[in-house]
């Protein structure tokens, strides 16, 4: 059942995320401030000071210290939050394999930002990417309204006892941290109902042992055998959780979402923020009789492989726009869809463009589009 009294504000990205973990109600909180999301760290230690917001935030020394705190409260029972960028994201990077390793829930906003070296403090999606297998969930949102939707369902995703997986929402930075969108918000009832407390933790305090962390061969494989069956299952409980948030609040969620892609010839592929200029790429493509559309990938991790192959396949050609690349294989986002897409006579192009921040158009798109309906399109294209 939809909600019915809503609740209109502007907000920037990163006040819109703040907003939704004050209302998950986590207990502990530990970030360390780096651009662009240190004004979601600074917003989150206002409601703890003001009293909206009943957790203890714990200063630390660096983002590697941030991800341990929490890493240990989320062991002990409680729901936990921390968020960071780039280089902080690679100086967590031990204890992300370590949370993800021991299938601790946690959820971790990533403002996502290009990494050294050459210094940049604007958009990418390297830092991201780069944790594809670090066995967390990824989400990536398009908005400030999906950032604001998907750390609420993080949160429930993350805790379902069939996953028990941490969950990473990323969102691009400045283009979505820093800009100011009208969000739709739930009234905090409604959040405290589709989020109930926490009622497990992963320590027995009635027989509480210390255990090494070594594991043998034979152990080692099998973890990571149940971590990928965990990561599998995770497809469907995401889907539920998205199901039932689409009920509360009308806004259509899923792995992927497509756009004109019933009848579309040529498929552009993207993730985050640009999928809204992609959009009117596409429309103005529609426009010259080119039957182009959008298949836009929400959920990188687990990546949705089946629903990916079911709509290239469909087509005559793609081309994927990636923020990221694995250099001397090629764009990450287009790696994914050719082997998503293995088996099919379909032509997939990677586009490299927009590293760094460097600003990408609809203009730059719709020459894509034109060059691929063509045939003209070569198999990777650097917008330089």
């Amino acid at each position: 059942m939809q909600v019915e009294s809503k609740v209109i504000k502007g907000l920037v990205g990163n006040h819109a995320v703040a907003y939704a973990v004050k209302q998950a109600k986590p207990q502990v909180l530990a970030v360390y401030p780096i651009t662009p999301q240190t004004t979601m760290l600074e917003k989150l230690s206002e409601y703890v000071e003001s009293g909206e917001l009943k957790a203890k935030m714990i200063r630390v020394e660096s983002e590697h210290s941030a991800l341990a705190a929490v890493y240990g409260a989320a062991l002990a029972g409680s729901r936990v939050f921390t968020a960071t960028a780039s280089q902080g994201l690679l100086y967590m990077t031990e204890m992300i394999y370590w949370a993800g390793g021991q299938r601790v829930p946690i959820v971790a906003a990533v403002a996502t930002r290009a990494i050294a070296s050459p210094w940049s403090i604007l958009d990418d999606h390297h830092d991201f990417v780069s944790k594809r297998d670090a066995i967390w969930i990824q989400l990536m949102a398009e908005n400030v309204q999906e950032a604001y939707d998907l750390t609420i369902q993080a949160f429930k995703i993350s805790e379902d006892k069939r996953v028990l997986l941490p969950v990473m929402m990323g969102f691009d930075g400045f283009i979505l941290t820093h800009t100011l969108e009208k969000v739709e918000l739930l009234p905090d009832n409604v959040v405290d109902a589709f989020i109930p407390p926490r009622d497990f933790n992963l320590i027995d305090f009635s027989d509480p042992l210390g255990i090494g962390q070594v594991a043998s061969p034979e152990d080692y494989i099998y973890y990571r055998y149940e971590a990928q069956r965990s990561m599998e299952r995770s497809r469907e409980v995401i889907t539920e959780v998205e199901r039932d948030y689409e009920d509360i609040t009308g806004r259509k969620y899923g792995l992927i979402d497509c756009y004109m892609c019933d009848d579309a010839e040529y498929i552009i592929v993207s993730m985050g923020a640009w999928s809204g200029d992609a959009r009117v790429a596409v429309q103005k493509e529609r426009e010259k009789g080119i039957r182009a559309g959008l298949l836009k990938v929400r959920t990188f991790r687990p990546f949705p492989k089946d629903e990916v192959k079911q709509i290239v396949g469909k087509s005559r050609g793609v081309v994927v726009f990636d923020r990221s690349v694995s250099y001397g294989s090629g764009g990450v986002l287009a790696n994914e869809v050719k082997s998503a897409s293995y088996g099919l006579d379909v032509p997939i192009h990677s586009v490299i463009a927009g590293l760094g921040g460097k600003d990408v158009r609809p203009l730059h798109m719709e020459k894509v589009l034109d060059d691929l309906a063509l045939n003209q399109l070569e198999d990777e294209r650097w917008l330089l």
